[in-house]
């Protein structure tokens, strides 16, 4: 873990390789269930706690659609490194997009998962909230 006192208190049991050497896919699926679980307590900090809304409002930002617009958000603010992960995770073969998605918006939201994912991995837990921060601070575009 990279960030000192940025401890990953969720990390119990670490990957077998380094974020670096990790396939770009594997590192979306961890970093789906990230922005997903960001995108939860997002909604539930928000006053109406109707389920169907969370979950209506929820499903808007994590569609493939919604991480494209989050990740287009994001690019004028990603380090060198961090638009190298979005590359290898735009480029990598993640499988067929569901049916409601484009397959364009599903390669950049796989982007999006690799790069939440590999951040997630090094321990730069502040770093995803300012990216976060960046999409919910736009959150009427998503």
């Amino acid at each position: 873990m990279s960030e000192g006192n940025d401890t990953n208190m969720l990390l119990f049991h670490p990957p077998s390789k380094s974020p670096q050497l990790m396939n770009p896919v594997i590192l979306a699926y961890m970093g789906d269930a990230v922005f997903e679980l960001l995108v939860r307590q997002y909604l539930i900090s928000l006053p109406n706690q109707k389920s169907h809304h969370i979950h209506r409002e929820a499903t808007k930002i994590v569609s493939a659609k919604g991480q494209k617009r989050a990740l287009d958000l994001w690019q004028p603010h990603l380090t060198e490194e961090e638009a190298d992960i979005v590359r290898r995770g735009r480029n990598s073969k993640s499988g067929a997009p569901p049916k409601n998605a484009d397959l364009a918006d599903y390669r950049m939201a796989t982007a999006l998962e690799s790069l939440v994912g590999y951040l997630y991995y090094e321990g730069r837990i502040n770093r995803i909230h300012e990216l976060f921060t960046i999409a919910i601070g736009k959150s009427e575009d998503l």
